[in-house]
């Protein structure tokens, strides 16, 4: 684990630390096309996992909860709504899952969760998105 990555959860209330380990190493083993660093991001520190120059996950702890941010879910609806009902004691928002309590993230579900990220391309998607975009730009005038 790099070395500040390391720091950040130690940094933690001793209570978030193991879980924040897993999460950790289970986004690092799942989508090897990661790179991970700590940094700011929507105001707070958090490690961001980066994949072709553009955020792909991001995992904070904040002062009461824990934010797992999982960008595929914005572009894969059918993502969120599984997602949602396998991790039904977490709390959703659009493209984050916030969670206070391991319980609340089971680990498995949290491997399956990444495996189904894994494969998608967010900086393809953008691309494509842009492109049909003009297309029907293009169509209209």
């Amino acid at each position: 684990m790099d070395n500040k990555i390391g720091l950040y959860i130690s940094g933690q209330p001793q209570g978030r630390q193991k879980l924040l380990t897993d999460i950790h190493a289970i986004i690092m083993e799942e989508d090897k096309k990661v790179l991970s660093r700590v940094e700011q991001m929507m105001g707070k520190e958090m490690i961001v996992y980066a994949s072709s120059g553009m955020m792909k996950y991001g995992l904070a702890s904040v002062k009461s909860y824990m934010s797992l941010h999982v960008m595929p879910i914005y572009a894969a609806g059918n993502l969120s709504a599984k997602y949602k009902l396998l991790l039904n004691e977490a709390n959703f928002q659009k493209g984050c899952i916030n969670f206070k309590l391991a319980d609340q993230m089971p680990l498995d579900i949290v491997r399956q969760l990444i495996a189904d990220c894994t494969g998608i391309d967010l900086l393809k998607m953008r691309e494509d998105f842009l492109t049909s975009r003009k297309l029907k730009r293009r169509s209209k005038g």
